[in-house]
């Protein structure tokens, strides 16, 4: 693995164990180096499961069968594997699935449309039929019900570090407790990047309840970084719910009863999908993008990601240039109504532009001296309307080249 991105958090949580569940990692040789590429999870039978998976029309294997298992809304096992995407592989890819989710609705004395299945990294490359689903019955004598950090590591392609975070809430005063893992560092611009995301509870909730609540939370987190502009093929995010924790009264709707658990989860999907982005492939700084003022939230949000995605933006930001006449080029390209007599500016808390000038007096050194900083803010009113929304990226600078040109290599 990489030396570590220097955004990377200060410590990586602990994660409680989640009652009905075990996982496990290990290398099961898709990688050239011998680390772990293989993450196998056993849920509960009574497990409920949403979903959220890319927009991209060029989807890979697993997504197209995750998205009709996705129908019977259990989950009894999961099977992800990095290194390679089982994506652009034709048949090959289609059998390649199908073995492996014969092999682990065997292992787990489950329905087929009870295994979920998930790949990352090189497009294109076929993988042997049989090849992971010979791995299975090996792994599965690993699981157990704290191999978090394992689990997380087997998911990684160019992730220099791993992506957990874990919340504790409640339902009807019960204690609940809500996990997950990302991995995420390029080709990261979600649209529901090479993007997954895996969320548990034990909370026992019926899964069109808990597709809403993963939907919602994903539009607000997920659904709101980028790191490149780039979508995935492979984009995907599950949400399961064991039902084996604390007893709480059965959940029928999305009411007050569950605004506690519905926080937690947006907050713990917010957490993860900001660690994707301070793991951007070279990335410098993380930024975050608020805009107000615009016509709706989703013309904020479509400003926010035409800000975040700009190159002219990101590099300026790498090379600590306060260069504020590029953001004003990226919200006039987003195609979302603005006037240039309205527009409002600030970085840093430090105030730019009003009403579509430069504000008497302007100091830029205050905001060159933010730049120089590892987090930086940026603030845009578009003074149209009461939308708002916030978005974060990271900046752009060579190591993404280097990254990148080596990838397959």
């Amino acid at each position: 693995m990489a030396k570590s991105s220097p955004l990377a958090p200060k410590r990586i949580p602990t994660l409680p164990e989640i009652a009905g569940l075990r996982v496990a990692g290990a290398a099961c040789g898709l990688k050239k180096k011998k680390v772990p590429d293989l993450f196998l999870a056993e849920l509960d039978p009574s497990a409920t499961i949403a979903g959220v998976f890319t927009r991209s029309k060029c989807f890979s294997a697993p997504v197209a069968w995750c998205r009709q298992a996705l129908k019977g809304g259990r989950a009894r096992a999961i099977v992800v594997n990095s290194g390679n995407a089982n994506a652009f592989t034709g048949l090959a890819g289609d059998r390649t699935v199908e073995h492996t989710v014969k092999r682990a609705a065997r292992l787990f004395d489950c329905r087929e449309k009870e295994v979920f299945i998930a790949s990352t990294g090189v497009i294109g490359q076929p993988v042997a039929a049989n090849y992971i689903a010979s791995k299975l019955a090996g792994l599965k004598k690993r699981l157990a019900p704290n191999g978090w950090k394992g689990a997380a590591s087997a998911i990684m392609t160019t992730d220099t570090f791993v992506k957990m975070a874990t919340r504790q809430t409640q339902i009807d005063g019960v204690p609940i407790t809500i996990n997950g893992f990302a991995k995420g560092a390029g080709m990261i611009a979600p649209d529901m990047a090479t993007m997954l995301g895996f969320i548990f509870t034990d909370a026992a909730i019926p899964a069109p309840i808990l597709q809403k609540l993963l939907s919602r939370a994903t539009d607000r987190s997920f659904n709101s970084i980028t790191v490149d502009s780039d979508t995935s093929t492979s984009d995907t995010v599950l949400l399961c719910a064991t039902g084996k924790g604390g007893k709480h009264r059965k959940v029928t709707s999305i009411s007050r009863r569950l605004w506690a658990f519905r926080e937690a989860l947006e907050d713990l999907c917010r957490d993860l999908a900001q660690q994707i982005v301070r793991d951007g492939e070279g990335a410098s700084k993380f930024i975050t993008i608020s805009v107000s003022g615009a016509a709706s939230a989703r013309a904020a949000r479509r400003i926010g990601l035409s800000i975040a995605n700009s190159p002219l933006v990101k590099t300026a930001i790498a090379g600590e240039d306060a260069n504020w006449g590029r953001i004003v080029m990226a919200v006039g390209k987003a195609g979302e109504k603005a006037e240039r007599d309205r527009l409002a500016i600030s970085m840093g808390g430090v105030q730019i532009t009003r009403n579509g000038q430069l504000v008497k007096g302007y100091d830029e050194a205050p905001v060159a001296k933010h730049l120089k900083g590892q987090e930086v803010d940026i603030a845009v009113d578009i003074g149209v309307g009461r939308g708002k929304a916030t978005v974060w990226t990271c900046d752009l600078t060579h190591g993404y080249i280097d990254i990148n040109a080596d990838y397959r290599s």
